[in-house]
């Protein structure tokens, strides 16, 4: 039986984009393709950037994580790390036969299973997207490698975000993101509303 590694399993509130506010329980798979995750190599990473803990967990069943998800009432949402590492369509299956809503959040460098709900992709600056539709295109905002048009124009997407780098330029790179949207209305301004309200 296949096995998936696993970080962390919770629930708790959407902080991003076009859900926003609603309840999820966020399934965060263990490694990505662009980080180690470990702060030694992230002068050497593809994503310079990440800010989440993804390093670690445990190996679990299918029947596992479905147990722990079903736990919980809300969408369920793989994230990472970079989920299309691991996340099958055999998964998000036995989870819409239990009436899951699935939703994937990937830097769009990896094939993702079509049975998914919900595709939101995060482009990173130098690398080649291959998912090319998704309901969601979340750009962090700036990279020095990458422009929101050329993020826009490596995939199609309903809806458009911009979401502002976090760190010690978090004030400056809002502004510039709240500049860009003035700049072009298809944008919209996204914030991680979970660290405000102090939530995970």
């Amino acid at each position: 039986m296949k096995k998936y590694f696993v970080k962390e399993i919770f629930q708790s509130l959407q902080g991003e984009g076009y859900w926003s506010g609603r309840l999820a329980v966020f399934v965060r798979f263990a490694g990505c393709n662009l980080w180690s995750g470990r702060e030694r190599d992230r002068d050497k990473a593809v994503c310079k950037f990440c800010d989440t803990d993804f390093v670690g967990g445990k190996s679990m069943s299918q029947d596992e994580i479905i147990s722990e998800i079903c736990k919980y009432s809300g969408m369920v949402v793989f994230t990472g790390g970079e989920p299309a590492l691991q996340l099958d369509n055999e998964l998000i299956r036995e989870l819409h036969k239990r009436h899951k809503y699935c939703a994937i959040e990937t830097n769009g460098t990896l094939k993702v299973p079509e049975t998914l709900d919900w595709i939101c992709v995060s482009p990173k600056a130098g690398t080649e997207i291959v998912v090319k539709w998704a309901d969601e295109l979340k750009f962090v905002f700036p990279q020095d490698e990458m422009s929101p048009d050329a993020a826009r124009n490596s995939l199609s997407a309903k809806h458009l975000w911009l979401s502002p780098m976090d760190g010690p330029n978090l004030v400056g790179n809002t502004k510039k993101a709240i500049d860009y949207v003035r700049s072009d209305n298809r944008w919209r301004l996204n914030i991680q509303a979970h660290k405000i309200w102090e939530i995970r």
